[in-house]
């Protein structure tokens, strides 16, 4: 009988949802730490870019080891792979978060746990992407 490896690498599927448009590409972070999340690439370890082609857009991470991640995601229009923000700090550019948690002036930046799941065998996650932050 042969065992499965507990440590066997998974992939994780992410499907965003809700694109407004067809132009520009959609930037993708995956992290594994709360460390630069969901801003700056600290304890990103895996990312990339895919072209929008409709008003959704698939991507796949191969090679994640078993544990917990936050994915995030930006409607990048202008080919800066990062969220631009207005004076405010509000965003300029649609976004989205892993597991979709409200993002509001009262909530603030997302925290990593409230964005985290547990990665332990193959997934798919759905994101909806906001182009305004939430009442």
């Amino acid at each position: 009988m042969r065992t499965v490896n507990a440590e066997s690498p998974a992939t994780l599927t992410v499907v965003v949802n809700g694109l407004h448009h067809k132009k520009g590409q959609v930037c993708l972070r995956v992290y594994s730490s709360e460390k630069g999340f969901p801003d700056s690439n600290t304890s990103e370890i895996q990312s990339g870019c895919t072209q929008i082609t409709g008003s959704s857009v698939k991507k796949q991470f191969s090679g994640l080891k078993p544990g917990t991640y936050a994915v995030a995601v930006v409607d990048d229009q202008n080919g800066d792979h990062k969220l631009n923000k207005d004076f405010f700090g509000i965003p300029k550019e649609g976004f989205g978060i892993s597991k979709n948690p409200t993002v509001s002036i009262s909530t603030g930046t997302p925290k990593f746990r409230d964005a985290s799941f547990l990665l332990k065998k193959n997934t798919t996650i759905n994101i909806d992407m906001k182009y305004s932050l939430d009442p």
